[in-house]
């Protein structure tokens, strides 16, 4: 059984900073991606950015140049920093990991339940 577990989330001032975080725990082999989205009620849930098993990252176009995605020092812990935050930023933020419980073995899909970012002044 594979855990996650999104914090970091509350309510920031326009242009405000916040980093998230997205921490796995369970029986896990290895994390092959961590990958951020954030969903806002009666729209589509929007990709944000991942990072990849060998550091590498990507972000969405609106995310670029003020997101950074990274890996903690903590086992299994990713972070998302989002700066110059506007309300257009105000939503859930989930992350999703694909994770291999066994050396070898297949890849399954985990989701957080998601943690809460409003901004607003």
């Amino acid at each position: 059984q594979v855990q996650l577990v999104e914090s970091g989330g509350g309510l920031v001032q326009p242009g405000g900073s916040l980093r998230l975080s997205c921490a796995a725990s369970g029986s896990i082999f290895s994390i092959t991606a961590v990958v951020w989205y954030r969903q806002v009620p009666g729209k589509q849930r929007e990709w944000v950015g991942n990072i990849i098993s060998d550091g590498t990252t990507d972000y969405a176009d609106s995310m670029k140049g003020r997101c950074t995605i990274s890996r903690g020092n903590a086992k299994n812990t990713v972070y998302l920093q989002i700066d110059g935050l506007g309300p257009e930023d105000t939503a859930v933020y989930l992350c999703r990991a694909n994770v291999r419980i066994a050396d070898g073995g297949p890849v399954t899909i985990h989701w957080g339940q998601g943690t809460q970012v409003t901004v607003s002044s």
